[in-house]
């Protein structure tokens, strides 16, 4: 067993120094459960890199969308993932950047939800993504927000969370947002949705929609911001130094 050091982040083994994993704040849960606010706002926090996993796959659709790739030719779709240049803003900061287009809007209708829904089962496609994903954890450490992150791509994060509420009111908090900024939308429409994606989500054959067996479930449905966000925290300043 390695011995662990006075040195921060380094371990003895053998008699040699080598470096820790860099830290993972894996925050995994279906869609509306407020993962995105949280994983931007403890970022900022921690002061650690930030990745938006469901951005990647609804940056692919769309990019296949411009090149004219039927959602579901997985061969040409995961031809374009090295091409992908993508940067995500923290803490307030809500945008996406695909080289140097601010794409945010465009990936964030339900229209493009429902087709990166339908390119994240594709099993070539998450093989694709899952290095670029990877590439992401540098130090001093990494917040990352998606469906899978504790259970497949950060398997040895630091802390895992999975946060959920319930269909109607993650329905309710989509609507709430697309009224705020002044877009038409129908809660009736967008609970069915939300029901339909996370149907998809959970049974599709690759990485299903499910808590890791050591993550912590958080149910954010009657939580405000702030507390779920002290939450999290909580759980990763017991973990790291």
């Amino acid at each position: 067993m390695p011995v662990e050091s006075n040195s921060k982040n380094m371990h003895i083994l053998n008699n040699k120094t080598t470096p820790s994993p860099v830290p993972v704040l894996a925050i995994d849960g279906p869609g509306g459960a407020g993962k995105g606010t949280i994983s931007r706002l403890a970022a900022l926090k921690l002061g650690w890199h930030y990745l938006d996993s469901g951005a990647l796959y609804r940056i692919l659709a769309f990019a296949g969308t411009l090149h004219h790739i039927d959602l579901k030719d997985e061969i040409s779709l995961s031809k374009l993932v090295p091409a992908l240049n993508i940067r995500f803003g923290i803490g307030s900061d809500e945008s996406v950047w695909l080289d140097d287009q601010e794409v945010s809007d465009q990936i964030r209708t339900e229209r493009a939800g429902a087709a990166a829904s339908i390119v994240a089962a594709l099993p070539l496609v998450r093989e694709a993504l899952l290095q670029q994903q990877k590439a992401f954890r540098r130090a001093p450490g990494l917040v990352a927000d998606g469906r899978d992150m504790g259970t497949v791509v950060f398997p040895d994060a630091t802390v895992k969370v999975f946060l959920t509420a319930s269909a109607q009111e993650r329905a309710q908090r989509r609507y709430n947002q697309l009224i705020a900024k002044g877009i038409d939308g129908k809660l009736c429409d967008l609970l069915a949705d939300i029901q339909a994606r996370d149907e998809r989500d959970s049974n599709r054959s690759v990485a299903p929609l499910r808590p890791a067996a050591d993550a912590v479930l958080i149910d954010t449905s009657q939580m405000g911001i702030n507390e779920v966000l002290i939450t999290v925290l909580n759980l990763i300043n017991l973990q790291t130094p």
